[in-house]
């Protein structure tokens, strides 16, 4: 059930004996688009690292299969149709040709990008997307921020549009490219996003 504001997400619980456990989080989010692509819901998920699972608070097992508790929660899912083939992320979608000239789209379903606070109200629960959006800043601001990123704190900015979204599409000037979990996985030109909320059912 997707989370209120100020309500409990969340439960501490044995994980079940079909738990598919993960350390990879890229090699999770393969299974999970194998999966969709079948049509079929993934089952019970764990993962062991990654910025969802930092965003959750970090891993607490280092053996999920065999702990007697850990977290369980059901976390949302990000789409993306990219010229006419829909793709997946857990974390993150980041478009972009640099980080220091051009626009940057992030899509983000968890609040970090390695060490990099770059959504600091993602929620993976929540039903919604944080995008944040990069246009027209100078390469200075853009250093500026980048220092600023590791605590959050690069927003607000008038360079910097943050908004929490069930959908949203992109258009770009020229073919930009695509990370799906810090994976480059194409260009594009155009995106179309939404959320599937609730379809993870994660443990960490």
């Amino acid at each position: 059930m997707t989370v209120e504001r100020g309500g409990d997400w969340g439960e501490r619980a044995r994980p079940p004996d079909e738990l598919r456990v993960f350390d990879d989080p890229r090699e999770a989010l393969d299974f999970i688009s194998r999966t969709r692509r079948t049509g079929a819901d993934a089952p019970p998920l764990g993962l062991t690292s990654g910025d969802l699972v930092r965003t959750l608070g970090g891993s607490t097992s280092p053996d999920l299969k065999a702990a007697e508790e850990a977290l369980h929660v059901k976390v949302d899912l990000g789409a993306v149709l990219i010229d006419g083939t829909l793709h997946w992320f857990l974390s993150h979608l980041v478009a972009r040709r640099s980080w220091f000239r051009g626009g940057i789209v992030v899509a983000a379903n968890a609040a970090f990008i390695g060490r990099w606070n770059v959504a600091p109200r993602a929620h993976p629960g929540d039903g919604r997307l944080d995008t944040v959006e990069v246009a027209g800043m100078p390469v200075t601001d853009r250093i500026k921020a980048r220092r600023r990123m590791v605590s959050g704190t690069h927003i607000p900015h008038p360079n910097i549009a943050v908004r929490r979204v069930r959908a949203a599409q992109f258009e770009f000037e020229r073919p930009t490219n695509i990370y799906l979990d810090g994976r480059l996985t194409t260009s594009a030109r155009a995106l179309s996003i939404r959320v599937e909320p609730d379809a993870i059912d994660l443990w960490v």
